[in-house]
């Protein structure tokens, strides 16, 4: 019997999570590009979306989640890792040359290599008898290097290795790799990682979702973004579905979330000059519009469902949170690694009060001045406590990028309550609220580095 006991104790432990429990397999969910209202579940008028909208119900939805940057790559390395853009050092999508130069594909190399020393969520897992897939957008090279197992990225220097190659079929032309991956697993815990370029442009949506929008008389540009947002959730119905039909899906959590938000350029709402098919306070800038989604976080087996509409929760807290209700652990790694998201079990178990009011985050241009150094492309920090927001400008090289700073020297302190469109500046009229803020900001900043 000594000599069975270790093996029961490793048993245990490789099937259990903190809780006792059977370990949860584990789905995490990225939109690509949604606004943070478009979702029936939060507006009637909004893009159907019933499959997201049943995650709502049956989960615990918080309304005022937050990305800590409106871009695509940031935004998805920080999912996978838990920590600020200037922490994984990745601010910005490429390098800042021309594409497909010999020095272009020198840097990207360089920026790739981040991920190599980064303490990753399928890494973390995979030590707590995890198996992952990765499907969809992944920036940082071949699946492997971030620690799955199994995946549909190649990676770059592969053709379309960009930011995704075979993985941005998933969700538009096919879900079978995850079927195919639930159906082989659904012995053993695991972990996948979905993150179709859905709503993403190119919009193209079926025929039959874009006639639907065209005659609501929507524009053709509007009406073919939102047949994307219904095309996306169409694929989680099928994505849950499969869960169910292979006995699994109520020991799954599912979390859901978009890495940043998306709004229709108007003429209404468009400066001179600007190209992008996006409004400019959307993606790529620190607005609500880029940085504020829906958080969802299904797993009706230990957590009863409600909504929270005021709690401010965060992308960094999703790895701890996992990672607790995995039982897997976090690595000891420098200071300048450390997680400093929250474990969110205890609060939505127990509604144990969290330990935080501000949340941070920070803006950089599309492209990368220096891939060695984050902090010399970024363009503003901000900070949300309670209903206050403050943006403030830094100093940051935007490259080549178009500087989103140029009308804006002052900083921006709005109150979201009552002005959500963050369209009055109150910086002038609150000084202290200001100093306050400022201060946190400028906290948060040394204290994370």
């Amino acid at each position: 019997m000594r000599q069975i006991a270790p093996f029961f104790v490793l048993l245990l432990l490789v099937t259990t999570n903190v809780f006792g429990a059977e370990k949860p397999n584990v789905v995490l969910i990225i939109s690509d590009d949604q606004h943070w209202s478009d979702y029936t579940f939060i507006r009637s008028d909004a893009p159907s979306t019933p499959n997201i909208d049943r995650l709502a119900t049956e989960g615990i939805t918080f309304t005022r989640g937050y990305v800590p940057t409106a871009l695509c790559r940031a935004s998805l390395l920080t999912l996978a890792t838990g920590l600020y853009p200037h922490q994984h050092r990745t601010g910005g999508n490429d390098p800042n040359q021309t594409p497909d130069g010999e020095e272009y594909n020198r840097q990207r190399e360089k920026l790739i290599a981040h991920i190599d020393s980064l303490p990753t969520l399928p890494k973390m897992l995979k030590e707590a008898g995890y198996t992952s897939l990765q499907t969809g957008k992944w920036w940082e090279g071949n699946f492997a290097r971030g620690g799955f197992d199994e995946g549909m990225t190649r990676g770059f220097p592969q053709p379309g290795g960009r930011h995704g190659d075979d993985g941005l079929a998933i969700g538009r032309e096919t879900m079978q790799p995850v079927f195919n991956f639930i159906e082989k697993n659904k012995e053993r815990p695991f972990f996948i990682w979905y993150a179709p370029m859905m709503p993403h442009d190119p919009h193209t949506p079926p025929q039959e979702l874009l006639d639907k929008y065209l005659a609501k008389g929507h524009s053709p540009a509007l009406a073919h973004y939102e047949g994307m947002v219904e095309w996306f959730d169409q694929t989680i119905g099928q994505l849950v579905d499969k869960l169910q039909q292979c006995g699994v899906y109520d020991n799954t959590v599912i979390i859901y979330i978009a890495d940043n938000g998306w709004m229709v350029r108007t003429h209404e709402t468009t400066p001179a000059g600007w190209q992008k098919p996006f409004d400019p306070r959307s993606k790529l800038s620190p607005f609500e519009g880029g940085v504020r989604t829906p958080i969802i976080i299904s797993y009706p087996k230990a957590f009863k469902p409600r909504r929270d509409d005021t709690t401010l929760i965060h992308s960094i807290d999703i790895v701890p949170t996992i990672l607790a209700l995995t039982g897997a652990k976090r690595p000891e790694m420098p200071k300048e690694l450390t997680l400093l998201g929250l474990d969110l079990t205890a609060f939505i178990k127990n509604s144990t009060p969290l330990n935080r009011n501000t949340i941070f985050g920070e803006a950089f241009g599309h492209d990368i001045p220096d891939v060695d150094d984050a902090v010399r492309g970024r363009l503003y920090r901000w900070c949300i406590e309670g209903n206050w927001k403050l943006l403030l400008c830094d100093p940051g090289d935007p490259g080549t990028n178009p500087d989103p700073r140029s009308d804006i020297d002052q900083p921006q302190l709005y109150d979201l309550s009552l002005d959500p469109a963050e369209t009055n500046n109150l910086a002038a009229e609150y000084p202290e609220i200001v100093k306050r803020l400022t201060e946190k900001i400028d906290r948060w900043s040394s204290a994370s580095k």
